[in-house]
């Protein structure tokens, strides 16, 4: 574990740590900026996302507000524990599951990922937290917010979905069909930042274009810290089995100041589908963001912030 003062980005009070924690049996690898004795924010990443996909400008904002803000790797990506034992799921068994077929091998599901989460909240002393999640962070924020409502301050769910049967897989399919295959070897880095650098491309946002060299920056510091496509695979079952998951019955019961944020331009999961969350969950405040495909933009982060430190003031531990 690293400690240490930082006044460069985050001001001359704000603490930054970062390091690992045993939590519900896994090693998580962890960051931690602002005050530990104020309340904490966590973000869950979506499926393969690293801590370090969470825009440094968010986290500045949020802890400017007063939070102390958590992000970290999940199971199976980045410097978290690995389940390399687990093999790469049948794609085939997964898909016939999704049919009424018998349900398929996952090496995990995202109850056990939303455990994780918990379990992070345990090692690092936090009694509750307001949750962020995105993508498949959004549906395991949803299930921690469920499943231990007694560890939840403030719930916001971005650019996720609550399982509503009838939804489009896929928001634009003419966009994504424009994705390469997957590159077979995980040692071609090459490869690997082509590949990458693309589908951040496809995800990206129409209002808020990032300039290609910074884009080509952001994947290879992502690729070069950790590149782990097999987890990826595991996380990206695991996900696509829980979004076929009608969580709705759950999410009608949950008593949580929450906000439900979406991009008009998603390609990936519909806008109906943000819509129904916002919809299910009681008082939930609803946030479209105009030309806001699947990721955040840092020119939003002092909005996106506002918008949860809004929420999570609601929330503030008594």
């Amino acid at each position: 574990m690293r400690l240490l003062l930082t006044s460069s980005l985050l001001g001359p009070a704000a603490w930054a740590q970062s390091g690992t924690a045993q939590a519900n049996g896994l090693t998580l690898a962890y960051e931690s900026v602002g005050n530990p004795r104020h309340e904490t924010i966590l973000l869950i990443s979506g499926t393969g996302g690293q801590l370090t996909q969470w825009p440094d400008a968010l986290v500045q904002a949020l802890v400017a507000q007063g939070y102390r803000v958590v992000r970290y790797d999940q199971r199976d990506s980045g410097l978290s524990t690995r389940f390399e034992g687990a093999g790469l799921p049948d794609w085939a068994k997964v898909m016939a599951a999704l049919q009424g077929g018998p349900p398929a091998r996952l090496a995990y599901t995202l109850n056990d990922m939303a455990r994780d989460a918990v379990g992070l909240l345990d090692a690092l002393h936090v009694r509750r937290a307001h949750l962020v999640g995105a993508s498949m962070g959004g549906m395991i924020a949803q299930l921690v917010a469920t499943d231990h409502p007694d560890r939840v301050l403030s719930l916001t769910s971005l650019m996720a979905t609550d399982g509503k049967p009838g939804l489009p897989p896929v928001a634009k399919p003419e966009v994504m069909a424009q994705a390469p295959p997957a590159p077979t070897n995980p040692a071609d880095t090459a490869a690997a930042l082509a590949y990458n650098f693309r589908i951040r491309q496809l995800l990206g946002s129409p209002a808020y274009p990032t300039a290609e060299a910074t884009l080509r920056a952001q994947v290879a510091r992502e690729v070069h810290r950790a590149y782990y496509p097999a987890g990826y695979q595991r996380q990206g079952a695991a996900a696509l089995v829980e979004s076929q998951h009608d969580r709705r019955t759950e999410l009608q019961a949950l008593r949580v100041p929450t906000l439900v944020v979406h991009g008009d331009a998603d390609p990936l999961v519909p806008v109906a589908a943000g819509q129904d969350v916002a919809v299910s969950i009681p008082g939930a405040e609803w946030l479209l963001l105009p030309g806001v495909g699947h990721e955040l933009p840092s020119e939003l982060a002092p909005l996106l912030a506002e918008a949860i430190g809004r929420v999570a003031k609601r929330g503030h531990s008594k």
